[in-house]
């Protein structure tokens, strides 16, 4: 055979992602927040979009001239004729004599400036109080016109490494141990524990690892008591010793936090020395200790949760579907502007700028347009399936999968799966991660319809909180109880809900509450 180069032609077909698909794809499975800051790049960098002030935004002359007609409280004008704060005030004797009908010769000095032409003379630049430092253009604000930020008069809260420097400082006068300290300070975490090995840290800053524990024995001696711990038992024992209470029968209760956490209390007796009574006095002293330290000085920032769907019962029994105009992008393509740049634009390059920002603008609105009819359609039909649950509770939460919303719709699974991702569904009964509606079947014993894996979980629970220390139930008995109600489930499946409930096994839970029924007689 010879091998030889050849010219042919083969027709095809293949789907090509354009850039406008892969963006409105990326735009659907954005969360508020993460669309919020897309959006902010987006208006940065074309300058044919512009944000819509939302609808919520408050209109200062609509609600001040509502004030006037209705006798409420009427904008502030500023200073009027006669007003003390335009006027220098009379201090000579003589006046105030005549005003008061006073003696006032001993009042003050008999001849100087005013206290106005004082205050304005021994005033640093732009210190003074004018008329306009009270009320702005719009009646409040300041004298730009522009309102106070009120951000600027609120204290900076310190977090915690800023709070363990300042005492770094102060606790370490040699230059060598703050460096070494402020190593250790970088490592802490924000719950106040130090996760990096000390030893790593010795090493990379070229020092003796007795030095480094030195520094770190100071640290943990800081506040918060607790601070710079590797494990929770040492940020025990730390606390422990501040209060004077690390005696040898505490040493071996903390050193033993297993057999606390299982409350097997028999065994801690025997450890530590000590009758029952006085390990129930230990194990509520440890309660009363702070296993985070750096909890007091806060984390990350919380970002709000924004529901994108609210559901409403409406009063024929139904239920009302809408999207939260809050949390709905409002972005408008600016055609006007658009036009009178195209109108000046000379150079080809320019002309093809203004062209590709008009092109990007109007799919990025159309995008954002299909994104929340999307929503939309599966959060309705969600709540079309989901009608009991919403109704009666968890319970009768029906299971469901991606496939029956997106046949319903006539969308594809994946689009379903990307419109449910960090998106949040307010209801009567809370608010829930669209994806809190998907969840596995679980069958039944008579062949009926099946149950909702979520809804087994909440059983199981409601089983378990109904426990008495006489009553303890197994996994076995659970199973047992769940056939009765026709649900066939298997055993290794009740001890992995009662794991992501994170319940303890059964033998853990009668130790629990036989340990908490003695404490309650003695």
């Amino acid at each position: 055979m010879a091998i030889s180069t050849k010219l042919m032609m083969r027709q095809g077909q293949a789907l090509v992602m354009t850039p406008q698909l892969l963006q409105a794809i990326k735009l659907l499975q954005f969360s508020n927040l993460e669309l919020a800051a897309f959006l902010h790049d987006e208006l940065e960098r074309n300058p044919l979009l512009e944000a819509q002030e939302g609808d919520g935004g408050v209109d200062t002359a609509d609600h001040s001239s509502q004030g006037a007609e209705s006798g409420g409280a009427e904008a502030y004008e500023g200073p009027q004729e006669g007003d003390w704060a335009q006027q220098d005030l009379a201090v000579d004797s003589a006046t105030l004599s005549a005003d008061l009908g006073a003696d006032m010769s001993n009042a003050f000095e008999a001849e100087g400036p005013s206290i106005g032409e004082r205050a304005r003379d021994e005033a640093p630049d732009g210190a003074g109080l004018s008329a306009t430092s009270w009320t702005g253009a719009a009646g409040g604000g300041s004298a730009d016109g522009e309102a106070p930020n009120l951000e600027a008069y609120i204290a900076d809260r310190q977090n915690l490494h800023e709070h363990l420097a300042e005492q770094l400082a102060l606790a370490c006068p040699d230059p060598r141990h703050r460096i070494i300290g402020q190593a250790i300070i970088d490592a802490i975490d924000d719950s106040g524990y130090l996760r990096e090995d000390l030893g790593e840290i010795a090493a990379r800053l070229e020092a003796d690892r007795a030095e480094a524990e030195r520094v770190l024995a100071t640290i943990q001696t800081f506040d918060p008591s607790g601070v710079g711990a590797r494990d929770l038992a040492e940020c025990l024992a730390i606390q422990l010793k501040e209060r004077d209470r690390y005696d040898p029968a505490m040493q071996a209760f903390v050193a033993n936090l297993p057999l606390v956490a299982r409350r097997d209390f028999a065994q801690l007796a025997k450890l530590c020395g000590v009758d029952d009574e006085d390990v129930a006095d230990m194990a509520a002293e440890l309660r009363r200790l702070e296993p985070k330290p750096g909890r007091a000085f806060g984390g990350a920032p919380i970002q709000p949760l924004v529901a994108d769907v609210i559901v409403r019962a409406a009063a024929d029994g139904a239920w009302h579907v809408e999207l939260n105009a809050d949390a709905l992008p409002r972005v408008l393509v600016n055609h006007s502007y658009a036009a009178q740049v195209s109108a000046v634009a000379t150079g080809p390059a320019d002309k093809s700028f203004i062209s590709s920002c008009l092109q990007n603008a109007n799919w990025l609105t159309k995008s954002l347009e299909q994104r929340a009819r999307t929503i939309l359609r599966v959060a309705s039909e969600i709540v079309r399936l989901q009608d009991a649950f919403l109704t009666h509770g968890v319970e009768h939460l029906r299971p469901l999968n991606l496939r029956t919303v997106a046949d319903a719709i006539g969308m594809h699974e994946s689009t379903v799966s990307r419109v449910t991702s960090n998106k949040y569904m307010m209801t009567p009964r809370g608010v829930f991660e669209l994806k809190y509606f998907f969840s596995a079947s679980i069958a039944t014993t008579s062949g009926a319809a099946a149950h909702s894996a979520e809804a087994v979980r909440f059983r199981i629970k409601q089983m378990i909180d109904r426990e008495t220390p006489d009553g303890i139930l197994s996994d076995d008995a659970i199973v047992e109880r769940l056939k009765a109600s026709d649900i066939e489930i298997a055993r290794r499946t009740v001890a992995k809900y009662r794991d992501s409930l994170r319940i303890p096994s059964s033998v853990d839970r009668r130790r629990a509450k036989l340990a908490q029924a003695r404490m309650t007689t003695n």
